[in-house]
């Protein structure tokens, strides 16, 4: 991994060796801001796995506390028992989801806190739900697991994501993202052989990710899913500057 691309956050020793429950705001120079969650149990000499959740278009700025009001930031601000580190990265207004951004945030993140590379889960909401099937067709190897909540995907592109497990959902009356979108993805990856659960939410509209967020079974699916089990590990950036 580049240098440039790892920047402790002024503070992190203090949070890696207290447990917090309270999402905090962290800026980096390399990458996006971004709000991190670490269980009350966290220590930084156990492993954990790791969600990173993406906004959609409502939460872009440059103001993190505005991402506690939807998705899975506003549903940490209620949970005191969460079994993951989960990291909220903001996009600028003025932006659209930047992969190479978004990798080098994974990289710092994984650098900077003490990740299992095996138990790294992607999701996201709308724009940035759109954002997630893109990151994962271009870095499948990175995941080890993909819940896209409500946003479009490029279904020639997701049979690149037939070996990550996939739980997507989508609200039968999304007037803004429509769903056949979603159906779409699905189709697709079945056909390819993936491994992919949808859910419909049949009186939901766009905002069908409080439904799915809210849902236990979704960690606990989340928590199923390890790299270590498949056939391809787990991408280590810093194997990869030695080669």
């Amino acid at each position: 991994m580049k240098e440039s691309q790892i920047r402790i956050p002024a503070g992190l020793n203090h949070m890696l060796n207290k447990g917090n429950t309270m999402q905090r705001s962290i800026d980096s120079n390399s990458t996006y801001n971004y709000l991190i969650y670490l269980p009350e149990d966290y220590v930084s000499t156990e492993q954990w796995p790791v969600i990173i959740y993406l906004h959609g278009v409502g939460g872009k700025g440059n103001y993190l506390e505005t991402l506690k009001a939807h998705g899975l930031p506003e549903v940490l601000e209620r949970r005191h028992d969460f079994p993951f580190v989960a990291i909220s990265p903001q996009c600028p207004s003025d932006q659209e989801w930047s992969l190479p951004l978004l990798s080098a945030l994974l990289d710092h993140v994984t650098e900077g806190y003490n990740i299992d590379r095996n138990k790294v889960y992607l999701t996201g909401i709308g724009e940035g739900a759109a954002a997630a099937w893109r990151w994962a067709a271009k870095e499948p190897e990175r995941f080890a697991a993909l819940a896209p909540v409500g946003g479009p995907g490029n279904p020639h592109e997701v049979c690149k994501l037939r070996d990550v497990p996939v739980w997507t959902f989508h609200g039968a009356r999304d007037m803004i993202v429509p769903i056949s979108e979603t159906q779409s993805m699905v189709l697709a990856l079945k056909l390819c052989g993936g491994n992919v659960n949808f859910t419909i939410y049949p009186e939901a509209g766009h905002d069908s990710w409080s439904n799915a967020y809210n849902d236990p079974e979704l960690y606990s699916w989340f928590l199923d899913q390890n790299r270590a089990n498949f056939s391809e590990p787990a991408f280590d950036p810093m194997m990869e500057d030695l080669d």
